[in-house]
């Protein structure tokens, strides 16, 4: 039977054991990890934390709704045991009737029924590269544009550090492109700083950078090891790197010290063609996961809602 559990009973121990059993356990799963992102989350548990859901939300002008939060691509249903089309129509309607509007991200093991429901659900695109092969196997998949980056790269001078500060690569970030999210405020970013270290001190996380040949660095990226898989969760890039190819060198150069082992490399995402040609180009293959939506507000209130997003998607 699925319970509801409110974010103060929920045993963390039992929970995160679920999480390290489960056939489909990934790090952003983990209770230390929600907590970091998401203040107060709440939980669906079947049995004894023999499958969980974390109940990400928040309540604003009254009204309870389920988000998806920053730094996590994927939660959904965890499972100790294999997943179906029912099992996870189960936990999708034992949901409290009190979150009216609700918009998160299932794991790519959540198999919904979209043919019952397919206007509460969006397919999103994620790349994924088998590590398992030797490095020179897997370099030989790369697109010609790739090895001509890495060329670029080896005539710029650049070289690499696996040990660097959070904040280097965070201000980066922030320094270029993230001038143009307006989503990502002073807040997100303390979070995300405060997740880097804490990831760090859990032996989950590792922060690289590239640097010029005058040891000005460049580039940066945050791995994230989860299960036997490792995750591209966040990157800075200054507004030289392109031409110098420094992030394809940098992912490469984490590639080739991490090949020949039982894990694969999440390069989380992504939507957008241009990225998701550039993960290609690594020869990483094509996954989905499922966005589930729905909106039970007052028809007034839904309008309004429907309204500022689209207000929001229009301003460039």
């Amino acid at each position: 039977m699925i319970h509801y559990i409110k974010h103060d009973d929920v045993d963390t121990e039992k929970w995160d054991r679920c999480i390290n059993k489960a056939y489909n356990g990934m790090v952003y799963g983990y209770s230390w990890y929600l907590d970091v992102v998401c203040k107060e989350w709440d939980a669906l548990v079947e049995d004894d934390y023999y499958r969980v859901f974390p109940i990400t939300a928040n309540k604003k002008a009254g009204i309870h709704y389920m988000y998806q939060p920053l730094f996590t691509q994927q939660l959904g249903i965890f499972s100790q045991g294999i997943l179906n089309e029912e099992i996870t129509r189960q936990f999708l309607e034992a949901i409290p009737s009190k979150y009216r509007l609700i918009e998160i991200n299932l794991n790519a093991f959540n198999k919904p029924d979209i043919e019952k429901a397919p206007s509460h659900y969006i397919e999103n695109r994620n790349y994924e590269l088998d590590l398992i092969p030797p490095y020179e196997e897997i370099k030989k998949h790369y697109s010609k544009n790739l090895k001509r980056n890495l060329k670029k790269a080896e005539k710029e001078g650049i070289t690499f550090m696996k040990s660097v500060k959070p904040e280097d690569v965070i201000d980066i970030f922030r320094k270029h492109r993230g001038k143009y999210i307006k989503k990502l405020d002073s807040e997100a970013y303390r979070k995300l700083k405060h997740l880097i270290y804490v990831l760090i001190y859990r032996g989950r996380g590792q922060v690289w950078g590239a640097y010029d040949s005058r040891n000005n660095m460049v580039a940066g990226a945050v791995f994230v090891k989860s299960s036997h898989k490792w995750i591209f969760l966040f990157s800075g890039t200054s507004s030289d790197a392109r031409e110098m190819g420094a992030m394809p060198y940098l992912l490469d150069r984490f590639i080739f010290h991490n090949a020949h082992s039982n894990a694969t490399f999440d390069f989380e995402g992504s939507n957008d063609e241009n990225l998701a040609r550039f993960y290609r180009s690594f020869g990483a293959k094509q996954c989905s996961y499922y966005q589930y939506t729905r909106n039970s507000l007052p028809w007034l209130v839904k309008n309004g809602v429907n309204a500022v997003k689209k207000l929001k998607n229009s301003i460039k």
